[in-house]
């Protein structure tokens, strides 16, 4: 008997527990969910509850009126004030403040009054309703931030920059020059031109010599002319003093 137990327990016959877990594995799915029959679904897709749109309120499709402001005193008064500018003056510089101190705007004052330009301080706001209704609509994108204009009844385009250089806070943006919108470039070409009256002195000069020069070749054909029938004149008076000697002369005979 002992034999046996410890043949059952020797390692040549392995040792095996008395209980022993068995796992079981889940069952397989063998049902699967059949679709919707065709006529089932049209009649659910027709019979399917569509809540109603919640209803707008009365007042939120009608636009809301706005009430018409009226221009006031000052606004009028501005606005005449730049027609006024538009009409006579043929210089309206847009210039861009930086930050200027007031000694320093002071002293631009001072030099552009010698050259008879002006420092213009209107509100962005008025100058864009003004140009919305006038020929120069093309400059109201110049007008963003705080501009001022320069204005002069004389196209100084020269001294305007001169006086400018001495300011880095105020920047050229755009002119009307003579009727003429021109860009920052276009200011400073127009600078390098000459002035009215030396294109004069030059226009005058230059027909001058034209002038000087048609007389000229007008007069040169007749006293040409003139000079070959006295050389003429003169070949011929001495071919007959040569032919006549003096013992031929008609007194010795």
């Amino acid at each position: 008997m002992w034999s046996l137990f410890f043949t059952i327990l020797s390692p040549t016959y392995g040792w095996q527990p008395l209980m022993q877990s068995v796992r079981h594995g889940s069952k397989a799915v063998t049902r699967h969910r059949k679709p919707m029959h065709i006529l089932k679904q049209k009649l659910m897709a027709i019979t399917e509850y569509i809540p109603p749109k919640p209803s707008t309120p009365p007042g939120a499709l009608i636009p809301r009126a706005r009430p018409v402001q009226e221009e006031n005193g000052l606004v009028l008064l501005l606005k005449k004030e730049l027609q006024t500018i538009f009409q006579e003056c043929k210089m309206i510089a847009v210039i861009q403040n930086n930050s200027i101190n007031s000694e320093d705007m002071l002293h631009l004052k001072h030099r552009l009054r010698k050259h008879s330009i002006t420092i213009k301080f209107i509100p962005n706001q008025v100058i864009r309703s003004f140009l919305a209704d006038s020929p120069y609509i093309n400059m109201g994108p110049l007008f963003i931030g705080p501009t001022v204009l320069f204005v002069s009844k004389e196209p100084k385009v020269k001294e305007m920059l001169l006086s400018l250089r001495t300011s880095p806070q105020m920047i050229l943006l755009g002119a009307c020059v003579e009727k003429t919108l021109l860009s920052r470039q276009g200011v400073l070409n127009y600078a390098k031109l000459p002035s009215v009256t030396m294109v004069q002195g030059e226009l005058v000069s230059g027909l001058t010599m034209l002038t000087s020069r048609t007389a000229s070749l007008i007069r040169r054909p007749p006293a040409h002319l003139s000079l070959l029938l006295q050389q003429y004149l003169k070949q011929q008076a001495g071919d007959a003093s040569a032919e006549t000697t003096p013992g031929d002369s008609p007194a010795d005979a």
